[in-house]
């Protein structure tokens, strides 16, 4: 299985961006997100930061799509 090795490091990768992509959403919608633990945030807080992740990923492929 010499795949193996590369496909972890292209999950790490995207586990890398999608975490830096929340805490720039976090920190757009104003929720205070914070590497590790983040059990003190609200049900409604933490499902504005993926819902908005959501729209915002929507948004950039409609983009990519359309040409912009």
């Amino acid at each position: 299985m010499a795949n193996y090795s590369s496909n972890s490091k292209t999950k790490g990768e995207a586990k890398s961006a999608l975490d830096k992509f929340k805490m720039e959403v976090a920190s757009e919608i104003g929720v205070n997100l914070k590497e590790g633990y983040n059990g003190d945030l609200t049900a409604a807080e933490a499902g504005s930061v993926g819902g908005n992740m959501v729209k915002k990923m929507i948004q950039r492929q409609e983009e990519q799509m359309s040409g912009k």
